[in-house]
């Protein structure tokens, strides 16, 4: 998460919430962004940054 809020500073309010079975989810302004479940893998390096940069209309990515 220090990445994304060096990223994004104060644009972006980062918050984990405990889950199970394994579930890693990312979710921006009620929408999912990146599903563990659905891929079938964690995020590559910098992925979720370049989700959310296009979520937020972020031309910096």
């Amino acid at each position: 998460m220090a990445d994304l809020q060096a990223r994004f500073g104060d644009r972006l309010e980062c918050k984990v919430h405990r889950g199970d079975r394994g579930v890693f989810d990312v979710v921006v302004d009620g929408q999912k962004i990146f599903s563990k479940d659905a891929l079938n893998r964690f995020p590559k390096r910098g992925e979720v940054g370049d989700l959310i940069a296009a979520r937020l209309g972020d031309k910096r990515r």
